[in-house]
């Protein structure tokens, strides 16, 4: 358990330091070009959850956050040794979910730079807890998904 609440602490620490970096060294709503028409670094702030949802709505976003964080790390607890996956993702969602915590704690808004244009299309700006949330979901599906397949090959030990 100890292993994938470190990961979660590191994943964290990442965070934080990018978004510490991008309010120390740029503007809001400066973009720095790194590939041109595909990847910039933009300094934003959003104040909701992901894409802008629920903009504003603190409470809210208090009061679910500490249940997931309480929920995750029960599960990791009672789950993390039966399956390396799950503890995988439950460390991944941990570390995305406290980043982002910390940024509404501390600032009111959680600070995004990440900002990509897929085949032109402008996907909404993220951030490293974003990432880490995302791939955390990705690998709980696939562990859920795939728990009675991985238990009977004994590869999930």
């Amino acid at each position: 358990m100890w292993l994938y609440l470190a990961i979660a602490a590191v994943l964290v620490g990442v965070d934080q330091l990018t978004k510490w970096i991008v309010v120390q060294q740029m503007t809001i709503g400066q973009a720095i070009e790194i590939i041109p028409n595909f990847f910039y670094l933009n300094s934003y702030r959003n104040r909701g959850a992901a894409w802008g949802m629920l903009e504003g709505k603190f409470g809210f976003f208090f009061v679910i956050t500490l249940v997931v964080v309480i929920g995750l790390i029960y599960f990791l607890y009672k789950e993390g040794t039966k399956n390396k996956v799950f503890a995988w993702s439950v460390a991944l969602l941990l570390g995305g979910a406290v980043g982002n915590f910390i940024d509404r704690m501390a600032r009111g808004e959680v600070v995004d730079f990440f900002h990509f244009y897929p085949f032109g299309y402008n996907f909404p700006i993220f951030n490293v807890a974003d990432v880490s949330l995302t791939f955390g979901v990705i690998l709980m599906l696939i562990s859920v998904m795939f728990e009675e397949r991985l238990t009977k090959k004994g590869t999930i030990d």
